[in-house]
């Protein structure tokens, strides 16, 4: 007699948009290589004066979406450089408090640029945020009323599929940075 199970592969994917103002998250769960939304939202600091409650209240959210949620893997947006300095080190700051609420609940972590994020979700890495969202309304099926007017919210869940994408994908030989890329690198494959 032979037994067979039926074995469905789950994971469950935290994505995180970190902010010192705002910062945006989203959960997906993945059911058989094919990812589902299960929450997303954002955390407003606004209303905190002090930069260090900020980082307390994320790392709180943080631990309180990964008891809640049991997420196997932390998708994270890493910082962009800009002009300010003290922008910059603000945002590292609560990208860093993120990562040490998922470190601490032993939970692998994962960084994506924003431009590896925009251009895994939508094909172009300058793509604008209501782009991002409408995308990820397509291609998770998000009815338009659950949609958050906080397109943070939408930036952490991109972070979460993105990774997705990034970690199902096949490894092959050759690594494309872009169309072009793959054109020039395959020009006697491709007819123009």
């Amino acid at each position: 007699m032979h037994i067979f199970l039926n074995m469905i592969k789950e994971k469950i994917i935290l994505g995180i948009d970190p902010g010192t103002s705002v910062m945006g998250y989203g959960l997906i769960k993945v059911i058989d290589n094919k990812p589902f939304l299960l929450a997303m939202g954002v955390l407003e600091l606004n209303k905190y004066d002090s930069h260090y409650l900020r980082l307390q209240r994320i790392f709180e959210r943080i631990i309180s979406l990964i008891d809640e949620f049991f997420p196997d893997e932390l998708a994270i947006e890493s910082p962009f450089f800009g002009k300010n300095v003290q922008s910059m080190l603000k945002l590292g700051r609560a990208q860093g408090v993120a990562m040490a609420a998922a470190l601490s609940r032993d939970i692998p972590i994962f960084e994506y640029a924003p431009l590896k994020i925009k251009m895994s979700i939508t094909g172009n890495g300058q793509a604008a945020k209501e782009q991002v969202a409408d995308m990820l309304q397509r291609y998770l099926k998000i009815p338009k009323e659950n949609r958050l007017p906080q397109l943070d919210a939408t930036d952490g869940l991109a972070a979460a599929l993105c990774h997705f994408f990034q970690s199902n994908r096949p490894q092959t030989e050759a690594q494309y940075t872009s169309w072009k890329d793959f054109i020039n690198k395959n020009s006697k494959k491709v007819k123009l």
